[in-house]
């Protein structure tokens, strides 16, 4: 008797499975928050060099920046310069009584760098990492890099976690998910230097890779084939509230550290859930543990409602299943390109994958220019998840994973692509294909998770 054939008797989709789906909905909603914090956290609002002596009350704010302020070629005021001495405008009288505009050298007016910091619009955001170290201009390589860390510690995390939760089990490296999370994020919070943040949110990505890596295998190794593609599409909605939940919780805190805060205490009440989340009975098995497998399995029929006694599931079923686990061999990444057809397959997953993941983060963490103000263009792209999340379930039962995933990949890639071509003045049209793209490329996300893990044997899909 295989694995599956034991799951089926003590029920592989019922209470059970659904409370385990519920229990692990926190992390499934944590991880868009920090993985699209960036869109608030570093955000850069209107800037321009600090000007210190301006008069006071005084009216025309516009001309004093025009006075000190050169103009780029698209004419706007630069963001980066300021004139080594004030210019004189016609028409205008800028100086008041002890002001001068100093001497005006003949020629081109020089400019220099901000050399006393600058000046931030904070009408949207109250503060962000941009504003409390002064990423812009010469240092705006530090903001963007702040994502690059970040992910960079999601990749390292993967690996590790993959290989951990393998050797040490599920539920046990999720505790040390949700702990280190934790307090890698309060860390991230309460940073007192550049440096101090970057660090700690690169091993923030790295504990919470452990969300993406661990939670899947704990719902997938409880669910019988059958259901696994409807209690996936149901997962993913939880990432969906977490996309919609982050625009929500933006806009009412405003500044990077607070908001930093809440999206990162949530793992405190995650960390007691997991009194109820079971570990994986086939993990168990594998490991010889057969009595504590024994006991989580009877806890699966009793709440799903199996007819399954001490003596029905007996011992010795499980130890032949426990044995039959065991045979095979511990893999490991290289088991990936072992064979032909594995190569093959894993070949087409990364170049997937990298299309996915490079149109749906590509879209999500560039809110600009929709003509719409930042928390409202979050909601909207969390919103049109939703009926991606309808369009991915019935296509998959109807059409198939390989066609679901090329008219997914395909739909975001037309709509992008038609997007760059439209005129910038055509705003309407700039956001509808957005949005779209967005639609499609979370389609295509959900897509693959479900693909994947059912391409590969269960022994490295899971």
């Amino acid at each position: 008797m295989g694995f599956e054939e034991l799951l089926e008797k003590v029920g592989g989709f019922g209470p059970f499975q659904l409370r385990n789906v519920a229990l692990l909905a926190l992390p499934r909603v944590l991880l868009p928050m920090h993985f699209l914090l960036p869109i608030f956290l570093a955000a850069v609002p209107a800037h321009h060099c600090a000007l210190p002596g301006a008069p006071d009350n005084f009216s025309n704010q516009d001309a004093w920046l025009e006075a000190h302020l050169p103009r780029e070629p698209d004419g706007r005021l630069s963001a980066c310069l300021r004139f080594t001495h004030p210019q004189a405008l016609p028409n205008s009288t800028l100086w008041g009584e002890g002001q001068d505009p100093g001497e005006q050298p003949e020629g081109e007016p020089s400019t220099v760098s901000c050399p006393q910091g600058w000046e931030y619009n904070h009408s949207e955001f109250s503060s962000t990492i941009a504003t409390e170290w002064d990423l812009v201009c010469e240092q705006k390589g530090l903001n963007k890099a702040t994502s690059t860390f970040f992910f960079a510690g999601v990749l390292v995390g993967a690996v590790a976690y993959g290989y951990l939760s393998d050797r040490f089990g599920r539920r046990r490296l999720l505790l040390v998910a949700y702990v280190s999370s934790l307090v890698l994020g309060l860390a991230s919070a309460a940073s007192v230097s550049y440096l101090m943040f970057a660090i700690t949110r690169t091993l923030t990505g790295m504990a919470l890779a452990g969300f993406t890596i661990i939670v899947m295998p704990l719902e997938l190794e409880w669910l019988d084939v059958r259901h696994r593609t409807v209690a996936g599409v149901l997962s993913s909605t939880f990432w969906t509230g977490g996309v919609m939940l982050l625009g929500l919780i933006g806009y009412l805190i405003r500044d990077w550290r607070w908001l930093l805060l809440t999206v990162t205490l949530p793992c405190a009440p995650g960390i007691l859930t997991l009194w109820w989340v079971p570990e994986s009975a086939r993990w168990l098995l594998t490991q010889g543990r057969v009595e504590e497998a024994h006991r989580y399995l009877l806890h699966c029929a009793r709440l799903n409602g199996r007819p399954v006694g001490e003596d029905s599931l007996s011992r010795e079923a499980l130890n032949k299943v426990a044995a039959a686990e065991r045979t095979v061999r511990r893999p490991s990444y290289l088991d990936l390109f072992r064979t032909p057809r594995l190569r093959h397959t894993s070949l087409c997953c990364m170049v997937a994958w990298f299309g996915v993941n490079f149109s749906y983060y590509g879209v999500s963490l560039d809110v600009s220019g929709l003509g719409l103000n930042v928390y409202l263009t979050q909601l909207v792209f969390g919103a049109v998840e939703l009926p991606s999340k309808l369009l991915v379930y019935l296509s998959v039962r109807h059409a198939g994973r390989r066609l679901t995933m090329a008219g997914t990949l395909l739909g975001s890639a037309l709509a992008l692509g038609f997007r760059i071509l439209v005129s910038p003045e055509m705003k309407s049209w700039s956001t509808a294909l957005a949005v779209m793209g967005k639609g499609f490329s979370e389609a295509a996300f959900t897509t693959a998770y479900l693909f994947t893990s059912e391409l590969y044997p269960t022994v490295l899909s899971t």
